[in-house]
């Protein structure tokens, strides 16, 4: 049973999708918990875990996104 080749075209597609919305979504979410620690004036270290928590709800979002992405642009 031989599978079928990959969409080079989809595949390009798709990773320049997920370099694009990638960098805009961590970014993104990073800049907020660096903004909410300046904003209340929190710990150096408690502004970082507020960093860290909203990059990791930044790469939730991104690994979403590309499943649904990836189910509307099949890449065989």
């Amino acid at each position: 049973m031989s599978k079928k080749p990959l969409n080079l075209v989809h595949l390009s597609t798709l990773v320049a999708v997920a370099i694009l919305v990638g960098t805009e979504l961590v970014a993104t979410s990073w800049a907020a918990g660096w903004a909410l620690g300046g904003l209340f004036q929190l710990d150096p270290a408690v502004s970082r875990i507020f960093e860290i928590v909203f990059a990791l709800a930044g790469l939730v979002g991104l690994y979403f996104f590309m499943r649904t992405a990836v189910r509307h642009e099949p890449i065989r």
